[in-house]
């Protein structure tokens, strides 16, 4: 697994907790506790984005800062010797 992969895998895994999470909250919206564990993950994930769109570029879309074409930039996995 490259550096890139393990960055996104562990940021993937703090955002799924978050989302999991919030959707409990639809059901129990005065859960203090889970409320505390989703904006823990939430503080988590937010370094490893900033951190992964610093090296990598955008995660998502809304990230692109206005420039439609910014993420086609960025060199493909197989253009830079990345495993896929």
């Amino acid at each position: 697994m490259t550096k890139r992969e393990a960055l996104l895998k562990k940021l993937s895994t703090y955002q799924f907790a978050a989302h999991d999470l919030q959707l409990f909250l639809d059901t129990h919206p005065g859960d203090e506790t889970t409320i505390e564990q989703m904006s823990r993950y939430l503080r988590l994930a937010e370094p490893l984005a900033e951190q992964y769109e610093e090296q990598y570029g955008s995660l998502t879309k809304r990230d692109d800062d206005g420039n439609n074409w910014n993420w086609i930039k960025a060199p493909w996995p197989w253009e830079n010797g990345e495993d896929c």
